[in-house]
Formats: structure tokens, C-alpha cells, sequence
């Protein structure tokens, strides 16, 4: 049994490394020795067969030209019901090759459908493993597991994990220098943004507002706000938990959002009317001002979770969308 290990990003770099041993092609020395939640995992050769399992995985591998095997078929924001998201049908279409086999994953792993695509390794970076999920995977084949906790791996940490799995850890580096500067690019435009406190809603019941779920500063979506120009307000901080991703207040305690600027929620008019009817809900400050960011359950509220392949994909439209938000926080 590997034993678990428990550190902060900032020793990232130096709980990833790749240990001496035969050369690659491509001058990349095996084994690869990678740290990470469960203990460690070792990968004795290049790659050639990758599978991903959980979410966005895949989208490292398909951003640096590989087609994976198979991977996870995505069960939210897929509107043609194919279970691809459009960034990723747009990516696969680009690059070609055999078609992967697409995991159902509604009632958890589908592990006998991954051992059936025969991968050399299983990439999951950005997922919910458990250590029983782990340890069954690794019966069929090396496993990049996250670094700290569920859930919470953010883009960048997804993208260098698991391009160190590929064997791809420069061309994973240069991946998020290209992607950073997009955002930077982009954000640079919308100066209002700077400074500006946002909360992420995870759900709101439209015939039921007693209670305020909201995703916590541990979660990528809340994450990306930082690259955006955005800023957690106290609200959200002080209700951030090791390990937690999500959490919840009672409407009842509304005036704890009065720090909030700028509320993002999945959910269409509906929910936006019910909220600025609400007796307390339509207390906070934002919801006043009509500083709200309504992104619907389709691929631009998938995106909002930002990957390696839908940051480009929502970049423009989202960052527009905020702006415009913020506008009003005024």
C-alpha cells in the first residue's frame, strides 16, 4: 500500500520528477516518478495507449495532438447528446484518428471498459477517485491521480500532472504559457474586473431558495476568478474547509454576501426571476444591483469550469458576460 501524502501546490515542482533511467525518443528519461495523493506512481515507458477517466482529463492529451483511447463522455452541458462537449468534438475532428470509446460514467467508473481499451496509462488529475477507485485502476494500468484533494486540481496543476504522464511535461509547460497569455490578453480589455469580488452558485432550487450552495475558494471554478481579475470575497473565504469544495448557507443568513459584487450561477431567467423576487435573497447587494451572471446548463456553463480546451472555447463570451456584471456593481 503506498502511503498518503498530503502537500501544498507550492511544492508541486518538487514532488515531480523524472528519475534516471533509459531515454526516449524524445529524450525523456523513464521511469517517470509522479507524487500525488494516494502515493506514488511510477510509469516505466513512453505511453502509447492513454485513457482518462472523470472530467476534462482528456483535454491535456487532445491539446498536446495525442487522441486518447478512451475517456469519460461528458453528462453535462452536452446539448446534441453525443457526449462530447463542443471543444473537444471541434479537437477530435482536427486531429483525426480512430475514434475513442466514451465512458459512461452516471453511476461511477466504468472500470471494465477501461481495462477493455488496453492503456499504458489512466489519467486523472482533475477527478473524485477514491483510494478503492485508485487502487482498482492501477490494476490496469499507471494512474496520475490529483495532488491534494478531490476536485480541486486547477487547470494548471491538471495540465502538468498529467502531461508529466504522457511524458510531455515541456510541451505541458508550454501549453499553459499559451493559455495564460490568452487570458491575459483578453483581460486586459476589461479593466473593470480588477478587483472585484465574485461568488460561484452551484444550485438554487427555484421553488425552493432556503438555502444558498455556492462553491468555495478550493474549487477551479472559483480559482479561475483570480486569472480573470477577480478577487473571493471574505464570505466565500471564511466558509472555505480543507478538503471541501462546496458549501452551503441559509438564505436566512444573506447579509453574509454583502462583500459579494458579482454572483455567476448555472440557471436561466427563471432562476434569475425568482431570485430578484425573493424576500432574502433579493437582499444582497448584487442581486440589487442586477449584478448577476446567469450561465445557463449548456457548454457555456460547462466551460465556466475552466480545461485545457474550453478556456479558449468561453474565453471571450465569459469574460464579456462578467464585465458587464461588474459594470453594474459599480
Amino acid at each position: 500500500m503506498p502511503r498518503l501524502f498530503r502537500f501544498p501546490l507550492a511544492l508541486f515542482a518538487a514532488c515531480l520528477w523524472i528519475a534516471a533511467g533509459a531515454l526516449a525518443a524524445d529524450g525523456t528519461a523513464y521511469p517517470i516518478v509522479i507524487e500525488h495523493a494516494f502515493g506514488t506512481t511510477v510509469i516505466p515507458k513512453k505511453p502509447v495507449r492513454v485513457a482518462t477517466v472523470a472530467w476534462a482529463n482528456h483535454e491535456v492529451p487532445l491539446a498536446l495532438g495525442i487522441v486518447p483511447v478512451g475517456f469519460a463522455a461528458a453528462n453535462f452541458g452536452d446539448d446534441d447528446g453525443d457526449g462530447l462537449l463542443p471543444w473537444v468534438a471541434e479537437k477530435l475532428k482536427e486531429l483525426g484518428g480512430e475514434k475513442p470509446v466514451l465512458f459512461d460514467e452516471g453511476d461511477g467508473i466504468d472500470f471494465e471498459a477501461v481495462a477493455a481499451t488496453k492503456p499504458d496509462v489512466i489519467l486523472a488529475a482533475y477527478s473524485g477517485l477514491s483510494r478503492s477507485d485508485y487502487e482498482t485502476l492501477s490494476q490496469i494500468a499507471p494512474v496520475v491521480a490529483y495532488p491534494q484533494s478531490p476536485w480541486s486540481t486547477d487547470w494548471r496543476e491538471t495540465i502538468r500532472l498529467d502531461s508529466a504522464g504522457l511524458g510531455m511535461a515541456a510541451e505541458g509547460e508550454a501549453l499553459i504559457s499559451r493559455i495564460e497569455k490568452e487570458i491575459a490578453d483578453t483581460v486586459a480589455g476589461y479593466p473593470i474586473l480588477k478587483g472585484k469580488s465574485a461568488i460561484f452558485v452551484t444550485h438554487l432550487d427555484v421553488t425552493n431558495l432556503s438555502t444558498v450552495n455556492f462553491y468555495t475558494a478550493n474549487d477551479t471554478r472559483v480559482k479561475f476568478f483570480a486569472d480573470l481579475g477577480l478577487t473571493s470575497p471574505k464570505s466565500v473565504l471564511e466558509a472555505t474547509k480543507p478538503g471541501q469544495f462546496a458549501a452551503s448557507v441559509s438564505a436566512e443568513k444573506v447579509d453574509a454576501f454583502d462583500d459579494v459584487d458579482i454572483v455567476v450561477a448555472y440557471g436561466g431567467t427563471p432562476l434569475l426571476d425568482a431570485v430578484k423576487a425573493d424576500l432574502l435573497l433579493s437582499r444582497m447587494p448584487a442581486v440589487g444591483k442586477d449584478a448577476l451572471v446567469m450561465l445557463g446548463r449548456g457548454p457555456t456553463g460547462t466551460a465556466a469550469n475552466p480545461t485545457p480546451l474550453s478556456i479558449s472555447w468561453v474565453l471571450k463570451d465569459y469574460v464579456a458576460l462578467l464585465a458587464e456584471a461588474a459594470g453594474k456593481a459599480k
